[in-house]
Order: structure tokens, then C-alpha cells, then sequence
């Protein structure tokens, strides 16, 4: 069974449309790492400085591999202007 992530970026106030217009090139790389299935992008109807990704990965071990890849490559750390809190990540457990 896939497992889902939900990733929540809160952004400085005012740039959230331009976060997610940088974000999206590096979403080829994202859906090209092992075990990603699909990533979905997201902003807050009432708040767009609040971008979410809703990922599907084949385990949860191939998301935390892609986040130590994150990481390692300094991705996580050029985002951390542009936020207003650190990046959440949520793993949520099928219920039905």
C-alpha cells in the first residue's frame, strides 16, 4: 500500500505565489526519485503564503530517503528564506 505525505510550507508573508513558482521546476526531480508515485501541488485558498504538497510514495522509507537527499543536496537550507516556519512534513495512515 502507498503511503502519504502531506508537506505544508508557510511562506513570508506576500511571496507564497512566487515559493511555489520556484518550487515546481524541482518537481521533476521529486517524481523521478525511487518509490515516488505521484506529488500534487497546493496553495491555501484563504491564505496563499501556505503551499502544500500532497505526495504518494511506494513506502515511507523511500520519502525519508528523499528527504535526506533534500538535504544533502542543500535544497531544504535555500528554502529556509523564504519560510516563515520550518516545513512540516504530515504521514497520514489510511483509516478505511
Amino acid at each position: 500500500m502507498s503511503h502519504t505525505v502531506v508537506a505544508e510550507f508557510n511562506c513570508q508573508e506576500g511571496i507564497g505565489g512566487t515559493f511555489l513558482a520556484g518550487l515546481l521546476p524541482a518537481l521533476a526531480e521529486t517524481r523521478a526519485f525511487e518509490g515516488c508515485e505521484t506529488v500534487e501541488t497546493y496553495s491555501d485558498a484563504d491564505n496563499p503564503d501556505r503551499i502544500f504538497l500532497w505526495e504518494k510514495w511506494a513506502a515511507r522509507e523511500n520519502h525519508e530517503a528523499y528527504l535526506a537527499w533534500r538535504v544533502e543536496t542543500g535544497m531544504i537550507e535555500q528554502m529556509a528564506p523564504a519560510m516563515a516556519s520550518p516545513p512540516r512534513f504530515i504521514h497520514l495512515s489510511p483509516q478505511d
